[in-house]
């Protein structure tokens, strides 16, 4: 992962970047590190050879030994030029750097290396050895039974590392874009939303003032006031379903627990949707009849009844004139559930894993909503450590939505 500050610092995460090193550490035989925009070490070294792990127990590469001065030195040198460099070591292994880069701007350097560039000697092994803290012999032991890294491997190696690195960075330019943009979305969706309810609420309570100042209006001119209130508050709906959407999708929505009495928040809920049964003939059952008034969860009372709401308006909405709606309340050991069964139109079953999405609006007989009820729905149910799921028999089977909550020790 890559942020940038407000001071224009760039934050990696370097533990990205241990796997990869390490798989190529391990499969070329080199030894690899990384460093920061400050030239200071943040990975490694990561190495697999008997020679390498000998060189790691000396003092080649602890802070202030030779091996370490001669990285930052090049590490240095790679975020001054932007360009890879190499260099040797006691005249003999071989150390290149090169430079790690996001949107055109160099965040780090990766050095590695470490390898004979032929078979070497006992004298060059000896040379090394009094550098670093070891015993000549004893490198010499190691170094002779490895084979060299000649100048094509190495080309080779070089090559294959760039195309690791860069196709790392692209990846992590991609999606650092991708969040840049859904940042953008989110923040233009709350803003719009926000700039909406104002001239909404306005515009409601002109109507609403004409309605009850002017009663010598036409009849037509009341039905149209009437017409255009309904439209209002359609659109005052969907103004607060994108409001409640951007808070969920910048972590922004938030519950405020206490003691509540689930039957008065199923009563309540129950209360503003029965004129909207009642006009379509639908019974709408409650079981148990008191609404399970002695079951006491924490919860958001507000909140917890708009996810109710939202489910009974839904299953009005999708059940035809006539139909049949019960909301049906049974305690547990641990939990309630809660569940709104109705016999409307029903879900096909590739529908079902789509149903809580955001802005999925079924299209069959909804003639309103952008598709947030179900989406905020579920948000706020797992804000209360609850779940909740629907199923289906398919289309004109009706459907099932069930809440569960935990019980809180109220």
């Amino acid at each position: 992962m890559i942020s940038v500050h407000a001071n224009g610092d760039t934050v990696v995460d370097w533990e990205d970047w241990s796997a990869p090193l390490r798989q190529f550490a391990q499969a070329s035989g080199l030894v690899v590190s990384a460093y920061d925009n400050h030239a200071r070490r943040q990975t490694g070294p990561l190495h697999s050879s008997r020679t390498a792990a000998l060189l790691a127990s000396s003092n080649l590469w602890r802070d202030g030994g030779p091996g370490a001065l001669l990285e930052q030195e090049l590490a240095i040198q790679v975020l001054d030029h932007g360009a890879a460099v190499a260099t040797t070591f006691c005249d003999a292994l071989r150390i290149s750097a090169m430079p790690l880069t996001r949107f055109g701007k160099t965040y780090g350097v990766i050095v590695y290396g470490w390898s004979f560039r032929d078979f070497s000697s006992p004298m060059a092994c000896d040379r090394i050895a009094r550098q670093v803290g070891l015993l000549g012999h004893a490198l010499w032991g190691e170094v002779r039974l490895e084979s060299p890294v000649s100048d094509a491997r190495m080309a080779v190696l070089t090559s294959l590392l760039r195309t690791l690195v860069d196709s790392t960075d692209r990846h992590r330019e991609a999606i650092a874009e991708l969040n840049r943009v859904n940042r953008a979305r989110e923040q233009f969706l709350a803003t719009v939303s926000h700039e909406m309810r104002t001239p909404l609420a306005a515009l409601s309570l002109r109507l609403e003032l004409m309605q009850r100042t002017m009663p010598d209006l036409p009849e037509a001119a009341k039905s149209s006031i009437g017409i255009m209130r309904k439209h209002v508050a359609q659109e005052s709906l969907m103004v607060n379903d994108l409001i409640d959407a951007s808070r969920t999708l910048t972590g922004q929505m938030s519950i405020e627990r206490q003691p509540v009495s689930l039957g008065q928040v199923l009563h309540d809920a129950v209360s503003t949707v029965e004129i909207n049964a009642h006009d379509k003939q639908i019974t709408l059952q409650v079981t148990p009849a008191d609404y399970a008034a002695r079951v006491l969860i924490e919860a958001d009372p507000q909140r917890l009844q708009q996810v109710v709401w939202n489910l009974l308006l839904n299953a009005v909405k999708f059940t035809p004139e006539g139909g049949r709606i019960v909301l049906k309340v049974r305690q547990e050991a641990r939990h309630v559930v809660i569940e709104v069964i109705d016999s409307g139109q029903g879900i096909e079953a590739h529908d079902l894993e789509h149903v809580f999405g955001a802005f999925n609006l079924q299209k069959q007989g909804n003639d309103s909503g952008l598709g947030l009820g179900l989406y905020i729905a579920r948000h706020i149910v797992e804000l209360h450590g609850g779940t909740i799921t629907v199923t289906s028999a398919g289309l004109g089977h009706g459907a099932t939505f069930s809440i569960r909550l935990p019980l809180g020790a109220a």
